[in-house]
């Protein structure tokens, strides 16, 4: 990829390592300027539905009439192709540049695309990772977009720490998922420290698997605690963006790779989540409720 990069440059593969560089933060730059705003979606511990929750907030951003990106940088478990029934696609490169898979209008990239058997382990340290993240920016036709949802891992290592040093705070903020019980609340506050740390405004809250759904009735009963997420988001002083109960129906359709937003949409889960895709919208268009919250202490 870098060979084609390279071909029609005027020094001819000759350039040094700080031109290559420069070269490279160049084409960074230019391929972020196209992208109004960036969103991490983050957990402080894996397990709370981040990814159905990323790939079903980039679906119903999309059904808004945004034009979205979808980025899964969860290098060591890839669960967005899973999730869009997108496994066993490759990606095809133009001119140097990977093109991104097109799925239902949105543009989708991961490691799952790239890694020819699904069950080898990547067995990678830090700037590994790292160049692999730049590159997921660097060398992706990505175009341009509203809106880059980009799944990261759980916890605040270093996938969320480079992809956040690489975009910067400008457009960009941070989803931050949880369940209502105490030992993901926990984890989570980790998450908001970090984005203060960083200086990255944090867009909002979600508490996911609050109450649950009955499959009968469809009514939403509270058999578990919720609740905690919305204290939480109060307490750190960052926005909630809502609740989102548990449906058998989302497990379905992560198994079927048909997100709940669009193959139940009439569902109380698919009604909250589009609530929390238009909430989110509203942040990232005026986010002075998220980047107060920086200056504040918890």
């Amino acid at each position: 990829m870098a060979e084609s990069q390279c071909s029609g440059c005027s020094k001819n593969g000759s350039c040094s390592d700080s031109d290559k560089k420069a070269c490279d933060k160049q084409r960074l730059d230019d391929n972020l300027s196209r992208i109004k705003h960036k969103i991490l979606v983050m957990s402080g511990k894996g397990g709370v539905g981040k990814s159905s929750t990323a790939v079903n907030l980039a679906m119903a951003l999309s059904q808004q009439g945004a034009k979205v990106g979808l980025m899964d940088i969860d290098l060591h478990g890839p669960s967005v192709p899973t999730l869009l029934g997108l496994e066993g696609r490759r990606p095809e490169v133009e001119e140097g540049n990977m093109v991104p898979i097109d799925h239902q209008g949105i543009k989708v990239i991961s490691i799952g695309f790239l890694i020819q058997n699904q069950d080898d382990a990547l067995i990678w340290r830090g700037p590994v990772k790292a160049g692999v993240i730049q590159q997921f920016i660097k060398d992706v036709s990505w175009g341009d977009l509203d809106y880059l949802v980009v799944d990261c891992p759980p916890g605040t290592g270093d996938e969320p720490l480079t992809i956040a040093q690489l975009i910067g705070n400008k457009n960009s903020g941070a989803v931050l998922v949880t369940t209502p019980q105490k030992v993901a609340l926990v984890d989570v506050r980790k998450s908001v420290t970090f984005c203060r740390q960083l200086q990255l405004p944090v867009f909002g809250i979600v508490e996911n698997m609050s109450g649950f759904v009955c499959p009968k009735c469809n009514e939403v009963i509270d058999i578990f605690k919720k609740g905690g997420g919305r204290a939480m988001a109060a307490e750190m002083t960052v926005p909630f963006l809502g609740a989102v109960p548990v449906d058998p129906r989302m497990v379905e359709a992560g198994d079927s790779g048909v997100p709940v937003v669009v193959g139940n949409a009439d569902s109380p889960t698919a009604r909250a989540l589009m609530d929390v895709a238009q909430e989110l919208t509203l942040r990232c268009i005026n986010p002075v409720a998220g980047t107060e919250a920086l200056t504040d202490e918890a």
